[in-house]
């Protein structure tokens, strides 16, 4: 099992790479090349680097990503490829992505991109709070004991 993290707009990498050293995993960060790094990571974690692209990293994740694999995205499209490849799919809120809510989500999505393009503001995501990254540490480590 590997963590693959969709990782450039992703506020719980730190909590990632600690529950994948204590379960001895390996994550593997892909990320555009604008958000490029010259951090220093421990030897279990690689960084893929795509071209800049709308969905060059989505691809990418597709194409690593094997069954029994667990990702980390707030793409709800991508979480709709991954869940035919029988990955496990969280978003960084914690939430698990399922074939009974995916749907759901999708038209979610595509209803606030309608009320954007007709110029009515929507707001993003609030920033996640400490007890926000400690539920998403929680439920990754109950997917991982659960695998």
């Amino acid at each position: 099992m590997t963590i693959l993290v969709d990782a450039d707009a992703c506020p719980v990498i730190a909590e990632i790479i600690e529950l994948a050293d204590n379960h001895q995993l390996n994550v593997i960060l892909v990320r555009n090349f604008n958000h490029y790094t010259s951090k220093h990571y421990p030897d279990f974690v690689s960084v893929q680097y795509v071209d800049d692209g709308a969905d060059s990293a989505d691809y990418k994740i597709v194409a690593l990503t094997r069954p029994g694999d667990i990702v980390i995205t707030q793409d709800y499209g991508l979480a709709s490829l991954l869940l035919n490849k029988k990955a496990i799919i969280l978003h960084h809120n914690g939430k698990l992505y399922t074939k009974d809510n995916i749907d759901q989500l999708l038209t979610i999505r595509h209803t606030s991109l309608q009320m954007r393009r007709a110029g009515i503001r929507t707001k993003g995501p609030k920033a996640l709070s400490p007890a926000d990254k400690a539920y998403f540490k929680e439920q990754l480590e109950k997917t991982i004991l659960n695998q």
